[in-house]
């Protein structure tokens, strides 16, 4: 075991409230305080010590990372502009579904269960009995409840809350946010997929040190941090041409070191890695610390396991595309037919511009998808418009591949309606392969 992961061992055996300072840990374990500092950092982003203020670095109780998909009682406050008549102390709870109140006590106390929240009006007799089966009671119409109802709430700290919205609106608000979520779930980040154990390099260590990492790892690239464990360059194998043992690696690596946090997306961090031709991005937090490092593989791999997850929500993107089918000529040449909606128009009742280039740049995409497997980057494209769209007709859009190289691809799509062309696109792109 490496003194890292004793150190790391020995935070997690702490009692809950315990101090815990650099200093203290690297006399206690005969460690250096570098060390003893990049152990807390890890320990912190595990959930297992918080810095608090007045108090420093104490030892917490791991929390889970609550899912996307779910809902607290605090987060359905801020949804519907509510205010908390009651159970403050349990709105950190997440819910499991919501009910509406529109029938007999008897028959709704059937439907509820514990950690559900009740959309119901001023019916005080249901808030209370709601809270007693273990759920939340969200009051529309901008009601007030019995004082007792708001002492038991109290207890049980299951919360009650107020707002000045009506039931079908309040359910409207829960639904978009629920969907708003459920979209989010499918995009992936860096965060979800980095590697956490980072095998990196001081600025002070040599080339003989760099030497002996290599052989231990098989790595063959490494970010080079300071004495803050702040990358500050990488260095790959073949930096190390012509250099002398006892040479320092800050002498010899790329200085211009770019980063990405845990909120960057994968296509993000891709996008990065294909345009400035790099295989290792590190992972910084906000006081630009190394967290981890994301190669090319790792983005691949998750952009091949994207396709592979089911839809649980529809974006903007995915709705306009709906309508649109892939159809074949005599000759067996791909081509895109649907009918533009009204909500696809513009304020003159023609197709937008922007949903027409949207529905250009996913033709590219699909014809791409079919020529090769992988994915691509767009690098530019040119539009001329020579007639309106309008609403409720047919298109039909015809992709004709000019070039494709094993990186490089150039595609031009024709848009037609009514038998004429009435748009014309050209996008250029790269392929996203691991190099």
């Amino acid at each position: 075991m490496t003194k890292h992961e004793q150190i790391i061992q020995y935070i997690e055996a702490l009692e809950i409230g315990t101090r815990i300072s650099v200093r203290k840990l690297s006399q206690s374990l005969e460690v250096s305080e570098g060390t003893a500092y990049r152990a807390i950092k890890e320990a912190e982003n595990k959930g297992m010590v918080s810095t608090k203020e007045r108090l420093g670095t104490v030892r917490v109780e791991n929390k889970q990372r609550q899912g996307i998909d779910k809902l607290t009682f605090e987060e359905i406050v801020r949804i519907v502009d509510g205010k908390v008549l009651g159970g403050a102390g349990g709105l950190e709870q997440t819910l499991n579904k919501f009910v509406i109140g529109a029938m007999q006590l008897e028959a709704m106390i059937r439907y509820i269960e514990p950690g559900d929240l009740l959309i119901v009006g001023n019916r005080e007799k249901v808030h209370h009995s709601a809270l007693e089966v273990g759920a939340g009671v969200l009051v529309t119409g901008g009601f007030d409840t019995a004082e007792e109802v708001k002492v038991l709430a109290d207890e049980l700290k299951q919360p009650i809350i107020s707002t000045s919205y009506d039931t079908f609106t309040v359910a409207t608000l829960i639904n978009r946010a629920i969907y708003d979520r459920l979209i989010k779930k499918q995009i992936i980040l860096v965060g979800d997929i980095a590697q956490k154990e980072v095998v990196a390099l001081h600025e002070s260590d040599t080339v003989e040190q760099l030497k002996r990492k290599i052989e231990n790892t098989n790595h063959t690239r490494f970010p080079v941090v300071d004495d803050a464990n702040r990358p500050i360059g990488m260095i790959t194998t073949k930096d190390l041409v012509g250099a002398a043992p006892n040479e320092r690696v800050d002498k010899l690596m790329t200085s211009d070191v770019m980063t990405v946090t845990a909120q960057t997306t994968i296509a993000t961090a891709g996008h990065m890695m294909v345009w400035e031709g790099i295989e290792l991005l590190p992972v910084i937090n906000k006081e630009r610390e190394l967290q981890g490092v994301i190669s090319r593989k790792d983005v691949l791999k998750a952009m091949q396991n994207i396709k592979m997850q089911p839809q649980n929500g529809e974006t903007l993107e995915d709705q306009i595309w709906s309508g649109f089918e892939a159809l074949r000529d005599e000759q067996g040449r791909l081509y895109f037919s649907g009918v533009i909606t009204p909500q696809m128009s513009n304020h003159f009742g023609n197709l937008s511009e922007g949903l027409l280039a949207d529905l250009v740049s996913q033709v590219v995409y699909r014809t791409v998808k079919e020529l090769r497997k992988g994915d691509l980057l767009i690098d530019s494209s040119s539009a001329y418009y020579f007639s309106p769209i309008e609403m409720d007709s047919i298109v039909t859009l015809v992709p004709n591949v000019i070039e494709a190289t094993r990186r490089f691809c150039k595609i031009e799509v024709e848009v037609f309606s009514g038998g004429t062309c009435v748009a014309k696109s050209m996008y250029t792109a790269r392929f996203f392969n691991q190099m």
